[in-house]
């Protein structure tokens, strides 16, 4: 093993919440080191990868990342009832662009980004921690040390040893999900409609479990995939893909020969965010705390704000006091409300006849579509009022609900 290095700044993972980090604390004049496992940022996320509208103002990316500006917003109950929202313009991406480009702007900030970098484990040493990792393409072992540290290791967090203190959660497992997507391109365009609609679909899969299905366009490519709660088999979960793709390309390109599919899986999770997010100089973001809206798999935003947050704390000073700060900030902004979004599952999950009735509420209602999408910190009263008399209205409809 090679001798211990030093620096004040250490980020483990190199997505959005990772390289908003490393990028904003090296601007800020903070030494920073980057950590991603991958030989290519980005190459290996399989992610529907939706922005926001404003995402990349809010964050400074350059537009030439976005494929499409998608006003509208699909929602499609068991039966196969489609709804429609107009919340935008959202946008699509794909990961390599988005990771890929933070990455590249974090560097020019500063930041130094090791790739083919896998964490190994962590251990206190007074003020500080020392990380370990595999230098994959070196064949070593390496170590460094940091006044402070920031995980944003993705849904494959295992923050499982007494090393990580109160980082460590037991019910981090029990919100995983398995996901399969295949990247399609299509010898012509599918339906214009396609290019201007982020698709989400719920229904249940063969086996019973509540499946969570996409659409998203790509400048050169449709992006279908789907997700369902805890571990399946690889050849029930590619039925499930291949039914649920046969049936897109019947709705969006019909009679259109398909030029090549790539097929990608991994873990994503849509369970509830994790308790305790800092932990002394350690602090944990994005998907790896559970930032993740259990409605829509949405997550880019708030792992980016998370990364926003940790390098703030990181400049502003040293000690427990400034890395508390930054769990205060996590619990206020986006706990509370991805919670409710977790509940929100489990409750129409129960009945899914539940979906077609909230999807009708939310498009024959604009306003409240407008205001799930804010922040809390965002919402007035008038808009905390109206939300409980929605959610009052939508209780009262699926008290009969027995599907």
């Amino acid at each position: 093993m090679s001798a211990v290095e030093s620096t004040e700044f250490l980020v483990v993972g190199c997505g959005p919440a990772g390289a908003t980090a490393a990028r904003e604390a090296a601007a800020a004049g903070v030494e920073t080191v980057v950590l991603e496992r991958d030989a290519v940022v980005g190459a290996k996320r399989v992610c529907a990868a939706g922005l926001r509208p404003g995402f990349c103002n809010t964050f400074d990316l350059p537009r030439e990342i976005v494929h499409c500006d998608t006003p509208r917003l699909a929602l499609f109950d068991a039966q196969g009832g489609e709804h429609e929202i107009f919340l935008g313009p959202g946008h699509t991406t794909t990961r390599e662009e988005l990771d890929g480009t933070m990455a590249r702007l974090a560097q020019a900030a500063g930041a130094q980004v090791r790739t083919q970098a896998l964490l190994r484990g962590i251990e206190r040493n007074g003020d500080r921690t020392v990380v370990e990792y595999a230098d994959l393409a070196g064949g070593v072992r390496r170590t460094i040390s940091a006044r402070n540290v920031f995980l944003a290791v993705g849904a494959t967090a295992r923050l499982d040893s007494s090393a990580f203190g109160r980082l460590a959660w037991d019910r981090w497992r029990e919100g995983l999900l398995t996901t399969l997507q295949y990247r399609v391109y299509l010898e012509r365009p599918a339906a214009a409609v396609a290019y201007q609609t982020l698709e989400l679909h719920y229904y249940q899969g063969r086996d019973g479990r509540q499946i969570i299905a996409w659409m998203f366009p790509k400048r050169d490519h449709l992006a279908i995939g789907l997700g369902v709660m805890g571990k399946m088999a690889g050849a029930p979960l590619r039925a499930e893909l291949d039914e649920f793709t046969e049936k897109t390309r019947a709705r969006l390109y019909p009679g259109i020969a398909v030029r090549s599919v790539k097929v990608e899986g991994h873990l994503l999770y849509g369970g509830m965010p994790r308790p305790t997010v800092s932990d002394g100089n350690v602090m944990v973001g994005g998907t790896a705390a559970g930032l993740v809206d259990a409605t829509n798999g949405e997550g880019i935003y708030e792992a980016a704000m998370s990364g926003r947050f940790a390098a703030d704390a990181v400049h502003r000073g040293r000690g427990k006091k400034t890395i508390a700060r930054y769990g205060e900030q996590i619990q206020k902004r986006f706990a509370r409300r991805l919670a409710h979004r977790v509940r929100l599952m489990g409750y129409l999950e129960k009945h899914p006849s539940r979906y077609s009735l909230l999807f009708q509420q939310l498009a024959k209602t604009p306003r409240l579509a407008e205001v799930m999408l804010k922040e809390d910190y965002e919402r007035t009263v008038s808009d905390r009022l109206y939300i409980y008399q929605e959610a009052l209205r939508f209780g009262l409809r699926t008290v009969a609900c027995r599907e």
